[in-house]
């Protein structure tokens, strides 16, 4: 069942090449380089030490390193690209409190596909994160945005 996960990773990227970009061609550079090493990172920390949640069963597997380069990037591009920067405050947190829903629903879908598992990790955790790691994509834009002036 877990194919349909990989199915959707390749969706998500097809439609982040698709669409109008809106951010310029360094910035989606940037932002999914730090997009990947920042999800690699925490992965490594909960899943690998911690040993809260992971991909398919305990310990390195390839397949799920191959999900997390499909899978945080495209998301980091669809995210940024349509982020309302230049919107009021409600808008933008409204924006992130949306994908933060989103992720919580791909997160129980990777569940029931057995692509991802907890252990000891809950999806309420999750839910308090998803804001704060939306939160942090946008301000790794702006810091891309100021080094590229």
């Amino acid at each position: 069942m877990w194919i349909f996960i990989y199915i959707t990773f390749i969706t998500f990227n097809i439609v982040a090449f698709i669409v109008p970009k809106r951010i310029s061609k360094i910035e989606i550079y940037a932002t999914c380089f730090f997009a990947y090493a920042y999800g690699l990172t925490t992965d490594m920390v909960f899943d690998l030490h911690y040993n809260l949640y992971g991909y398919f069963q305990p310990g390195f597997q390839w397949l799920s390193l191959l999900g997390i380069i499909l899978y945080f990037p495209s998301i980091n591009v669809l995210f940024l690209n349509y982020y309302p920067s230049e919107k009021r405050i409600f808008k933008k947190g409204l924006y992130i409190l949306c994908w933060s829903i989103f992720s919580i629903l791909f997160e129980w879908i990777s569940l029931q596909t057995e692509f991802f598992y907890h252990n000891g990790w809950k999806l309420l955790y999750s839910g308090l994160l998803y804001p704060i790691i939306f939160f942090t994509l946008v301000i790794n834009m702006r810091f891309v945005q100021r080094i590229n002036k």
